[in-house]
């Protein structure tokens, strides 16, 4: 089995990570592959349909709505 050696962490990242797995009751370099093991393996499952179910709700379409002003002014 492979080993993977992560250098340059942020010591807040560390400290999340250990008190993450504290909660879930195992060891950080467990709770280090479950994390990996989700966010890369059980993403490429996932069609299309899931991905855009994960998207948060940023609010309506009216941020994009355009101005009809017809008739208008054309500089040519």
């Amino acid at each position: 089995m492979a080993q993977l050696l992560v250098r340059g962490l942020d010591p807040e990242l560390v400290r999340s990570l250990k008190k993450r797995a504290a909660e879930n009751g195992v060891s950080a370099e467990e709770e280090h592959r479950r994390i990996l093991q989700e966010v890369l393996m059980l993403e490429e499952n996932r069609d299309f349909a899931d991905h855009l179910l994960t998207m948060p709700d940023v609010g309506g379409d009216s941020l994009f709505d355009r101005p009809r002003e017809f008739p208008r002014d054309v500089e040519l």
